[in-house]
């Protein structure tokens, strides 16, 4: 670790989850990292960012762990013009604002990862109060032959940035699907082939590289999901699980996330990875679960507190978290071998 300057300080910027919030402050400041201090945020009114020439000096804050902004537009806020002093925040919440599941599935199927038939439905009902007049793009009548021949009748809706099992529906029939469609509003929908899964597995991973394989069953009850006995699978499949998950996270620019996997025939489809606020609470993922993500967290808070504030290059490719990729220039022929080929 490097030596630094003043208080680094890591923020936990948090809802209404308790314990986790406490445990993580209490992890870092009983390291007695010197020039680290973890603290709870307290955030009023926000002036601009300072100009270039004066953010020389560290920010108020080197490390904002964000637990809720997805919930507070002004907390996201905050946290973006605070990456432009360089405070780093996990995760990064322009990214967060980017993202949304069918872009999550199909990044999955480039990077060649087993998902399950998807498709991106339009809005049941005009969305923002538009009307259909605002919508003569779309193809009337709609072909929903081609959607239940694509995924099958047995299938999940999905809202494209939804979580928690908010608004998810579960359908077996073209009936059952059309009366939940008809429910999802003006919410934009995936619906999804069901996986007639012999495992399930939710994986915690943090720093897109440290990967935790926990066995979950998605039918129980919330509380009772994460499983105290894994299923017998090849330590292979393991294996592939950590390497995929991590690989995901790496692609999506996530610091702290889950990936959940259902296994069918020994192939794990990639379910459901859009959660940068992963469940952390030990009365559901249980202690020994709890307590390794604490201590990864804290890792992870704590390097990149010493690291030096980073300013972004003011592109969006830079905000988002990936770097512009220069233009490939064209090799010029070499006069010298054209000539001895002459």
């Amino acid at each position: 670790m490097r030596p630094t300057r003043g208080i680094r300080r890591i923020g936990i910027l948090f809802g209404m989850e308790n314990s986790f919030p406490g445990a993580l402050v209490e992890e870092i400041n009983g390291r007695n990292v010197p020039g680290v201090r973890a603290e709870f945020v307290e955030i009023g009114a926000v002036a601009l960012p300072r100009e270039i020439a004066a953010a020389q000096a560290d920010p108020h804050y080197a490390v904002v762990i964000d637990r809720i902004s997805h919930q507070v537009p002004f907390y996201r806020s905050w946290l973006k013009a605070a990456m432009l002093d360089g405070t780093h925040v996990l995760n990064n919440p322009f990214w967060q604002s980017a993202d949304d599941k069918f872009l999550n599935y199909a990044l999955a199927r480039r990077l060649g990862l087993a998902v399950p038939a998807t498709m991106l439905l339009p809005h049941h009902l005009p969305p923002n109060g538009l009307t259909a007049r605002s919508l003569r793009n779309l193809e009337i009548p709609f072909n929903w032959d081609r959607v239940f021949t694509q995924v099958g009748e047995h299938g999940f809706l999905k809202p494209i940035d939804g979580g928690g099992w908010r608004d998810v529906h579960e359908v077996r029939t073209q009936e059952e699907f059309f009366a939940a469609y008809a429910e999802t509003r003006d919410l934009c929908m995936v619906y999804q082939k069901a996986i007639d899964f012999d495992a399930y597995f939710r994986c915690y991973v943090v720093g897109a590289k440290k990967v935790r394989v926990m066995a979950y069953d998605p039918h129980l009850p919330q509380a009772e999901r994460y499983l105290d006995q894994s299923p017998r699978v090849s330590k292979a499949l393991v294996h592939r699980m950590e390497r995929e998950a991590a690989l995901l996270c790496q692609a999506l620019g996530y610091q702290m996330n889950t990936v959940e996997f259902a296994v069918a025939a020994g192939v794990p489809y990639a379910i459901d990875f859009m959660n940068p606020v992963p469940d952390a609470d030990p009365s559901s993922v249980g202690q020994d679960n709890f307590e390794w993500f604490v201590q990864q967290m804290a890792d992870l808070a704590i390097d990149q507190a010493l690291q030096k504030p980073h300013i972004p290059a003011l592109h969006a490719a830079q905000l988002l978290g990936t770097p512009p990729q220069p233009a490939k220039r064209k090799r010029r022929k070499s006069t010298k071998k054209t000539a001895a080929r002459l």
